[in-house]
C-alpha cells in the first residue's frame, strides 16, 4: 500500500492495523522523511506504530482518531521534562493522505507486561507506590493546555451513562450484576478538581528496569476530569484485589479511600471509556459478588 484509505470505519481500521505488510510501504515512506533507519512495525496499541532505528517512533492515526492525535501531541508537550519519569519528546508532526502522524523519541526499558510476573510482592508494592507518586506528579500539572482538546467531563459522563448497560451486556458482566447497573450508575462519582488524565498508568504503557519504573508513554485517549479516573488502571490491573498493593498505590499517591469512595470508584469503572470488567478486574472469583458493594470490597479491600 502506497496510499492510505480515506473512508474507513473502526472495523476496517482494525483489519488494516492487524495486517502490517499492508501499511509497511506508507511507514517506510514516512521514515525516509524523518531520518530513515530500520523500520520495525509494532502490532500493539490502537494506532499504527513503527520504530525507526533505535531512537524514534512514528505513530499514524486514522482520520476518525484525529482528536486522539491532537490530545497526544498536547500531552507530550505538557509532560516532557516536567515529571520525574522519562516520557517521549515530540519531534515532528505531519499528515499523510488525511491521516495525522507524529514522530517522537524512543524510550528505554522493558514492558511492565513482561516484568510484572517476575516480581515478588515487595517489588510489586514498591512499584505501585512509585506509580501512585507518578500519577500525583502528573495531576499537579495544570490541565489548561488540554481543556479544549477533551470532551467536557459532564458531557462525557452523561454519554457513558446512556451507553453503560449496553456496553456491560456486550462485554460480559454477569447477569445478576447487569440487573443492578441502571440504578447503581445514577449514584455519586468522584467530583474533584479537573486534572490531566492519561488513563495510562497500566502495564501496557509503562517500562521498567530492574523492577523500577523507567518510562511512560501513549496518551492519545486521555481526558480532563477528576483524579480518581486515573487510579482505576493500576488498582485493577496491578493491585488486583490485594490489600497491600491497593494501599501501596493509594499511599504513594498521597490519598486514602473509604467505603463511599470504593463505590464511587466502581461506578467510574463501569462508566470508563473502555469499561470491560472481565478484562480489567484481575482478582479471583469477582464474578461471584452478589452486589456492587461486595464487588467494590473485593476489588479494593
Amino acid at each position: 500500500m502506497t496510499q492510505l484509505p480515506q473512508d474507513l470505519d473502526p472495523r476496517r481500521f482494525d483489519a488494516l492495523h492487524d495486517d502490517p505488510p499492508a501499511w509497511r510501504g506508507v511507514i517506510e515512506t514516512l521514515a525516509r522523511g524523518h531520518g530513515g533507519g530500520v523500520v520495525r512495525q509494532a502490532t500493539e496499541g490502537t494506532v499504527l506504530v513503527a520504530l525507526l532505528g533505535s531512537d524514534r517512533v512514528i505513530k499514524l492515526f486514522p482520520p476518525f482518531l484525529r482528536d486522539h492525535f491532537e490530545f497526544e501531541c498536547a500531552m507530550l508537550e505538557l509532560l516532557h521534562g516536567r515529571v520525574s519519569l522519562p516520557t517521549p519528546r515530540l519531534l515532528a508532526t505531519g499528515e499523510r493522505d488525511g491521516w495525522p502522524y507524529l514522530v517522537e523519541t524512543q524510550l528505554a526499558g522493558e514492558p511492565l507486561t513482561e516484568t510484572w510476573k517476575l516480581m515478588n510482592q515487595r517489588q510489586r508494592c514498591a512499584l505501585l507506590a512509585a506509580i501512585g507518586a507518578l500519577t500525583a506528579e502528573v495531576h499537579a500539572l495544570s490541565p489548561a493546555p488540554l481543556a479544549a482538546l477533551a470532551p467536557p467531563w459532564h458531557l462525557f459522563i452523561a454519554g457513558q451513562r446512556r451507553r453503560c448497560l449496553e456496553r456491560q451486556q456486550r462485554t460480559g458482566l454477569p447477569t445478576h450484576l447487569l440487573a443492578l447497573v441502571p440504578e447503581f450508575i445514577t449514584g455519586a462519582i468522584p467530583a474533584g478538581p479537573p486534572v490531566a488524565l492519561t488513563g495510562e498508568y497500566t502495564p501496557f504503557n509503562l517500562f521498567t528496569t530492574d523492577a523500577r519504573l523507567a518510562a511512560m508513554f501513549d496518551f492519545g485517549d486521555g481526558l480532563v476530569g477528576p483524579r480518581e479516573y486515573d487510579w482505576l488502571g493500576p488498582l485493577c490491573f496491578l493491585a488486583a484485589g490485594d490489600a497491600a498493593r491497593v494501599s501501596a498505590y493509594i499511599e504513594g499517591y498521597g490519598a486514602a479511600i473509604d467505603d463511599a469512595m470504593r463505590l464511587q470508584l466502581l461506578r467510574l469503572l463501569l462508566l470508563h471509556r473502555y469499561s470491560n470488567l472481565p478484562a480489567q478486574i484481575a482478582c479471583d472469583a469477582w464474578q461471584e459478588s452478589q452486589s456492587f458493594e461486595d464487588l467494590a470490597r473485593r476489588v479494593w479491600p
